[in-house]
């Protein structure tokens, strides 16, 4: 299956053509939502009119979606414009609205759309990091080792080509590769958000009298206990099982099953969460190790007072048996990286105490008995399921799910586990990546244009050498690009004295110079034209002060972007 990506060539090559960069300089000097709305407006319009198509497009290059709940009534008012354009016989307007109704299209919704476009979000510049993800995805599609989990019929027919990548950050950026939409059983991925419940509901305390905190160091589903006969975290298939009965107690198994899965489907935002009958009868028909574990722990008295073994063994089953998406188990992993609280919908789900202890579990004990090599190559909590999901949380930043079949000999999948390696390996996500003199790896959360002393020299080489490329990315930083050298020469002055024609269009059409700075002997970029005998840059500095040349009007190849052919111009 392909991605759900909807984003046309036309469109990527409009957004990668640093548009989207231009968004964040010229709105960051804006402060009131209302000049929000027409800063917006100016820079996406063709003549007087925005593509509705181009707005989705250039909002979901920063991670928003056009389904992301935050966005619903801007959604519901341009889906409305779409429905009257339907009976529209100006085809000229079609998908497209003008200023006031733009404006009172997005109103509902400005400030978070004004920070998406702002580069406020917590990766300001999500495409080229989603570009990397991209790359990390089809690097690990060629591993073709391993086979899908043999013990439960329904997981060993999985087709173990399946494969796909999914991230939520804390502010909602959405990114998705492969076969995301496909749902598979959450199986072990439940143990996690049960313990995080249980300890919602009851607490801290009264969760630990029944389940121990330490990694066992024995198999997942070994009949072992700790030296309090109790089991020893809520990670493995015992303490699983004990957790599972510590939630709603005394409510009948319906009523149970139906919290779990609303409340799972909270964690995911009301996206895909469902149930596989047949996964569940087939935990039921092959469950010989799971009750003999609870007839173990019933002999050593395990369970609290009153709880019926066979009913806590049939609800862990069906916990297990819930189907969720790897788009929904990112956002799941991306609400325990937000404390609790879902980024796309800002409910609170789970207790920030429940939250940090289900975080700490997942670091030492969330990845069977590869927990300690994957806390020491990752180390990042996460935690894996024999259906091949794995559950990656980067805590602050954002949620990571993998899901491909095909396991190793611990029991988790061999394309996640090489992903979540290899995604170590490129950023700076690793606990102790920020000690002091380790080694400096990529990290998403910083632009690339931030400035520093010295970025002014950089600023005027760039301008002096035509790096139309390296302007844009001092824009984007919030430079402020009117700045000048000891002799107050400035990026329009280097710019027409060396003839960039790009660069002298670029700095006044979009950054808005202005286009008569004078230097320390007084002179302008257009006496620095005229004395270099830059004919073309006189001439365009002449029409512009005379008016003849209107903010954006550059074309698409003066302003450095390129297209492939005719269809890939924009409108």
């Amino acid at each position: 299956m392909a991605s759900e990506n909807k984003i046309s060539n036309i469109d990527k090559d409009f957004i990668l053509g640093d548009f989207k960069k231009l968004c964040a300089e010229q709105l960051s000097r804006v402060t009131k939502p209302t000049d929000i709305e027409d800063a917006l407006f100016n820079l996406l319009k063709n003549g007087d009119m925005v593509s509705i198509q181009k707005f989705w497009a250039a909002l979901e290059m920063t991670g928003l979606r056009e389904t992301d709940p935050r966005l619903k009534e801007t959604k519901a008012n341009l889906d409305d414009v779409r429905e009257q354009h339907l009976y529209d016989t100006d085809e000229s307007n079609d998908e497209k609205v003008d200023r006031e109704t733009f404006k009172k299209c997005t109103h509902d919704n400005i400030v978070l759309i004004g920070m998406a476009f702002k580069n406020e979000m917590i990766i300001p510049e999500f495409w080229d990091f989603t570009g990397h993800i991209d790359t990390l995805y089809y690097s690990c599609q060629k591993n073709t080792q391993g086979t899908p989990a043999q013990y439960i019929p329904q997981l060993a027919r999985v087709d173990p080509n399946l494969w796909g990548v999914s991230v939520c950050t804390v502010d909602g950026q959405r990114h998705s590769i492969g076969d995301t939409t496909k749902p598979f059983s959450i199986q072990s991925c439940s143990k996690p958000l049960t313990y995080a419940l249980a300890m919602s509901e009851i607490g801290v305390d009264e969760t630990h009298k029944y389940v121990g905190q330490e990694p066992s160091g024995r198999s997942f589903n070994e009949l072992t206990l700790d030296s309090r006969n109790k089991p020893h975290n809520p990670l493995i298939n015992a303490g699983a099982i004990i957790t599972a009965g510590l939630l709603k107690r005394k409510h009948p198994i319906s009523e149970r099953f139906e919290y779990a899965q609303e409340s799972f489907k909270r964690l995911a935002g009301g996206e895909n969460i469902g149930f596989s009958n047949s996964t569940y009868l087939s935990e039921r028909a092959t469950a010989d190790r799971n009750f003999a574990l609870g007839y173990y722990m019933q002999e050593h008295k395990c369970f609290p007072e009153g709880e019926d073994m066979v009913e806590t063994l049939e609800f862990y089953f069906m916990l297990c048996s819930i189907e969720i998406t790897a788009e929904s188990g990112a956002v799941i992993a991306a609400t325990l990286a937000n404390g609790g609280i879902c980024p796309i919908t800002g409910e609170k789900v789970l207790s920030g105490d429940a939250v940090r202890n289900t975080l700490s579990l997942m670091y030492s004990c969330g990845m069977y008995d590869y927990s300690g090599q994957f806390a020491f190559h990752v180390g990042l909590p996460a935690k894996s399921g024999v259906a091949g999901a794995v559950l990656l949380v980067i805590p602050n930043l954002m949620g990571i799910c993998t899901w491909s079949p095909p396991l190793d000999k611990h029991g988790n999948s061999n394309r996640g586990i090489q992903f979540c390696e290899e995604l170590i390996d490129k950023f700076s996500f690793h606990n102790y990546d920020n000690l002091k003199h380790t080694t400096k790896k990529m990290d998403p959360r910083v632009r690339k244009g931030d400035v520093s002393a010295n970025s002014i020299v950089a600023l005027l080489f760039a301008a002096s050498n035509g790096d139309l490329s390296a302007v844009r990315r001092f824009a984007l930083s919030g430079m402020d690009l009117t700045e000048g050298d000891y002799d107050g020469r400035t990026a329009l002055h280097l710019a027409a004295a060396e003839g960039r024609l790009n660069v002298v269009q670029f700095l006044l059409e979009k950054c808005k110079v202005p286009v008569d700075p004078k230097d320390r002997w007084d002179f302008t970029p257009m006496d620095d034209a005229k004395r270099f005998g830059h004919k073309e840059i006189t001439n365009y500095l002449r029409q512009f002060i005379a008016g003849d040349i209107g903010i954006g009007s550059l074309s698409l190849a003066e302003s450095g972007i390129e297209a492939d052919d005719e269809s890939n111009s924009i409108e």
